[in-house]
């Protein structure tokens, strides 16, 4: 069984393409491409190992610099408690990133926050 890869393309007012994020398929290991304007790669996203909020864990995604492999940030789903989590769609998201960091990629940033909550918790995941 395939299951699709998903892209999200991130533009400013205006129609101006800021970025983009692309997501790599893996059966438990969340992957993430995040590119800039001029399609280079600026950072990947990697999650924890089968990316579900259970047991009163926050679930990582990692932000490495494509260039360097460090890692320069963090988008976290936070654990909101066992009712909010069962019977609510409500989600708390935190994001990190280098405070000199262009403001731009920033917005591509949260443009993968949204693109990760959409992919691994609002919908089902049949693979984990």
């Amino acid at each position: 069984m395939h299951k699709e890869d998903f892209e999200m393309k991130i533009y400013a007012p205006r129609g101006q393409l800021i970025g983009s994020v692309h997501e790599h398929f893996d059966f438990c290991t969340p992957t993430y491409s995040v590119f800039d304007a001029m399609e280079q790669e600026v950072f990947k996203i990697t999650g924890d190992t089968c990316a579900i909020a259970c047991c009163g864990n926050d679930v990582n995604f990692m932000v490495l610099s494509s260039a360097t492999g460090e890692t320069v940030g963090r988008i976290q789903k936070q654990w909101t408690g066992m009712v909010r989590e069962v019977f609510t769609d409500a989600d708390n998201f935190s994001v990190t990133f280098p405070m000199d960091l262009d403001v731009k990629m920033k917005g591509v940033l949260l443009g993968a926050l949204f693109l990760i909550d959409f992919v691994h918790f609002e919908r089902p995941n049949p693979f984990c």
